[in-house]
């Protein structure tokens, strides 16, 4: 069985709150923890981009994230759920040019329904559609 996208994206969210929660995370060993196999022993392409990816521009998508907050707020209020979906739909949208912005922004707020609650779905909603806003300008 194939794996695609939408299930590489929430293996990769998966991962990143694991591995932000333990940094010890032996990511490819969670990978088949995750899916048991179904699809293959091979750690997807895709997935190893996007988290090695995120892990890379932390700091650059965090500042992105930042500059959205309302004054009083910081990285470290937000709900590790919400930043972490943040940080991987920006690391899209800025690194990887063959995702279209809309897929990842959709993408982001099919992980806050599953992963998350409806406050958090228009919090990531509102940051990205800013941030979308901000690079059409």
């Amino acid at each position: 069985m194939d794996i695609n996208r939408h299930q590489i994206r929430e293996i990769a969210f998966q991962t990143l709150f694991a591995s932000a929660t333990n940094p010890d995370t032996d990511r490819e060993e969670f990978y088949q923890v995750l899916t048991d196999g179904r699809y293959g022993d091979e750690f997807p392409d895709y997935l190893a981009t996007l988290v090695q990816g995120v892990s890379d521009h932390k700091a650059e998508i965090d500042a992105i994230i930042s500059k959205h907050l309302k004054a009083g707020w910081s990285l470290g209020r937000l709900a590790k759920t919400d930043l972490i979906i943040l940080e991987l739909a920006l690391y899209e949208i800025h690194f990887v040019p063959d995702t279209p912005a809309k897929v990842s922004v959709n993408e982001a707020i099919e992980l806050t329904k599953k992963f998350s609650d409806d406050r958090s779905r228009k919090f990531v909603n509102g940051v990205l559609s800013h941030e979308l806003e901000n690079i059409e300008k």
